[in-house]
């Protein structure tokens, strides 16, 4: 089908997509927010226990890098565990392909009728992937098992994104006491605004809107400081 040459071009410029695979921003946006929630949550629990600033400090300290090194270490954990599913997946159905080609072709047929193919169109697009072994495994996996062989998340990709952004997030709330403050309150609030910056940032790659998003990470955050506030306090109160 020829299609118009400006119309080409203005569909080339304008379908564009932002890049979601490759196990990264899941990652990413985990380890950001989980890095933020995690530090805000231990300067507002050591904070409201009485602890000064140097020992909020080392708290951060420690939290983020034993944080991100667990982020990382989970990340690459679970998407290499994901990849091996797929992958025992992927190898059943070559298995079922090889004993039982009819049967897995009748199948596929089925599956484009449901689609809303017709009988012969279903059929001879099921017959012209049978002439390609690979290109049929690929389908029959994705129509299947909903999963795209071909596109498998890299587990180091994934562990990247989560250890980096994890110590992004997690100094944010330190930056206030680094740079020589002891409030604890504009520690609290310099951890706020991070939340809310980088909820809003993810509404870049959803339909969210950015205040929302922003409002909601906040609102999350607020919570675990709360809950880690009032722990702190009451400990800081029995102690003392």
């Amino acid at each position: 089908m020829s299609v118009p040459a400006d119309e080409a071009a203005e569909h080339a410029h304008d379908h564009r997509h932002a890049d979601v695979s490759g196990g990264w921003l899941r990652a990413a946006v985990f380890g950001a927010m989980d890095g933020l929630v995690t530090n805000i949550a231990l300067v507002a629990g050591v904070g409201g226990g009485g602890v000064d600033r140097e020992g909020i400090i080392l708290t951060g300290v420690a939290g983020l890098v034993a944080g991100a090194f667990s982020m990382a270490l989970g990340e690459y954990a679970s998407v290499s565990a994901q990849n091996d599913a797929v992958r025992a997946e992927v190898a059943v159905e070559r298995e079922e392909l090889r004993r039982h080609p009819n049967a897995e072709r009748a199948e596929l047929v089925a599956r484009y009728r449901e689609m809303g193919l017709s009988q012969a169109t279903a059929e001879a697009v099921a017959t012209e992937l049978h002439a390609d072994p690979e290109l049929e495994l690929r389908l029959h996996v994705t129509q299947e098992v909903g999963i795209d062989p071909d596109e498998a998340p890299s587990p180091w990709v994934a562990a990247g994104s989560s250890f980096l952004c994890f110590a992004v997030g997690g100094v944010i709330p330190l930056l206030s006491f680094l740079f020589g403050s002891s409030s604890l309150w504009l520690g609290l609030a310099v951890g706020a605004l991070g939340l809310f910056v980088a909820g809003a940032l993810t509404s870049r790659f959803t339909a969210r809107s950015w205040w929302g998003a922003g409002l909601r990470q906040l609102m999350f955050g607020a919570i675990a400081a709360g809950a880690t506030f009032l722990v702190g306090s009451l400990i800081g109160v029995a102690t003392n």
